[in-house]
């Protein structure tokens, strides 16, 4: 069975579209990346991971995926921050680039084919600038430069936003001395004022306003149109409104295909957010949680919908992933060192791939996705704890196909990558840290019971297991001998 046609929900037209890239094969998307004034929170990683999902897809369904996320790197949050730890902003945005893709390399997050900086597209932004005016999109006031949005037509289709209900309500935020025509009309390029980078302009020193810059760098790397455009449900207005204006102010033509918008990571009832103060840093979760169990809980809500972030579901997603990495585990032992020849399988290994590319292909259902993966793994576990024939022969076969099928969903979610042992102990040593384990004491018990076992001391062995078991150790006697882990509370 081949896979079906993706079909993408389009913010534009509020419905699912099937994904027609202009250049057969080929897909350029664009997310909009960190503003760089503080770490990352566990907000904009669910976004950020989102999309690395997304792309993961669509490369292991054969496109050629060119994939470009920015770094804002002037803004007015950067200038305010640099104000208060009193370094240069530039160079408090280049720290903090280091600092996010430190956080990113730990999700095990793609790096992009670009990751361009608004400091290194000053001449584009400009460029851009000069065009707008000359279209009589846009006009200079003063120093700053602004976008007039009553001759854009097109002005809020994609937010569906009424402009007198702007206009009511100011617009946006207005800042001391702008002299605009009208309220709404928004900043592309800010005078000079005392502190603030700068760079020379047609209309003096200044800096780009926010959106203006993700026209300019979209365009450089993508083309005046391409294929997709995300970000979270927050950008939607203004951010991505007024990046659409900008865009198809200058050029006349469509910006994007397709608008993609990701829902919010919900903290105690409020979406978290920076501004607001209730952020979990992405660092800070990771020092108590796996990144593949963070991975799989961003996974466990659509991109688009809600999903409500707490510890217990931090804890219940990496102890899923602890299933998952225990079964692969036992599989990979258990094909270890043996060949199985082609030949008839048991049951239909291949429907839980087609489950898989089903929900991916429907605008990429993580949740319907990770139903599929549970279905491989509690079929793995049923072939080894209780094969359903006696054909060790034809259970092996079809354990390799199913371990196959999890290779090809790995790719895709980013999950499964590291070698079953390695996972399983890192995990091991982060609990027994937080538990405050003593590791030579626990082997110390453990080799104890096995020479009691080996003496046929039974009631000792059990006294010892049961001594473990208080302290929240959990053993198993394998073949390859006693292995033990933190027990699940």
């Amino acid at each position: 069975m081949s896979a079906p046609e993706i079909r993408v929900f389009n913010t534009m037209q509020q419905a699912k579209v099937p994904l027609a890239p202009l250049t057969p094969g080929k897909v350029g998307i664009y997310v909009c990346g960190p503003t760089v004034y503080s770490f990352v929170h566990l907000g904009n990683a669910r976004t950020f991971t989102s999309f690395d999902v997304i792309v993961r897809y669509l490369r292991a369904r054969g496109f050629a995926v060119k994939y470009v996320r920015n770094y804002t790197d002037v803004d007015d949050k950067i200038i305010k921050a640099a104000a208060e730890t009193g370094e240069e902003p530039i160079a408090l945005a280049a720290r903090f680039v280091r600092e996010f893709e430190a956080d990113a390399t730990k999700l095990r997050l793609l790096q992009p084919d670009v990751s361009p900086k608004v400091s290194e597209t000053i001449p584009e932004i400009i460029a851009l600038i000069v065009k707008l005016i000359a279209n009589g999109v846009a006009y200079q006031s003063g120093g700053d430069v602004y976008f007039e949005v009553r001759k854009f037509p097109g002005y809020l289709k994609l937010s569906k936003k009424k402009l007198d209900d702007l206009l009511e309500g100011g617009g946006e935020r207005e800042l001391k001395g702008e002299e605009k025509r009208n309220p709404a009309d928004f900043a592309l390029w800010k005078a000079a004022r005392p502190g603030e980078p700068s760079w020379d302009s047609p209309w003096g020193k200044g800096r780009p306003g926010w959106h203006i810059e993700c026209s300019a760098m979209s365009s450089k790397y993508l083309g005046e149109t391409f294929d997709l455009h995300g970000g979270g449900l927050d950008l939607i207005f203004p951010h991505h409104e007024n990046e659409l204006a900008q865009s198809e102010g200058a050029s006349g033509k469509t910006l994007c295909n397709c608008w993609m918008h990701g829902g919010f990571l919900d903290l105690e009832g409020a979406k978290m957010s920076k501004s607001l103060g209730n952020v979990v840093r992405l660092r800070d979760a990771l020092e108590k949680v796996d990144a593949e169990g963070l991975r799989y809980f961003f996974l466990t809500t659509h991109y688009r919908q809600q999903l409500a972030f707490s510890d217990k579901a931090l804890h219940d997603a990496e102890g899923r992933m602890e299933y998952f990495y225990e079964t692969l585990k036992k599989v990979d032992e258990r094909l270890d060192a043996k060949e199985f020849i082609a030949g008839p399988l048991h049951g239909e290994p291949q429907r839980f791939l087609n489950d898989f590319h089903a929900a991916m292909s429907d605008d990429f259902n993580f949740a319907g996705a990770l139903s599929a993966v549970s279905g491989v793994f509690a079929e793995l576990n049923l072939l080894m704890d209780k094969p359903p024939v006696k054909d060790k022969v034809l259970v092996g076969r079809t354990l390799v196909a199913l371990r196959e099928v999890v290779r090809q969903m790995s790719k895709a979610l980013g999950l499964f990558e590291r070698k079953p042992e390695d996972w399983l102990l890192a995990r091991r040593d982060r609990q027994v840290k937080a538990k405050g384990l003593d590791v030579a004491k626990v082997e110390a018990a453990i080799a104890a019971r096995n020479a009691a076992r080996a003496a046929k001391n039974f009631p000792e062995a059990d006294r010892l297991r049961a001594e473990l078991k208080a302290t929240g150790v959990e053993i198993m006697d394998t073949p390859r001998g006693t292995e033990w882990k933190v027990a699940s509370e």
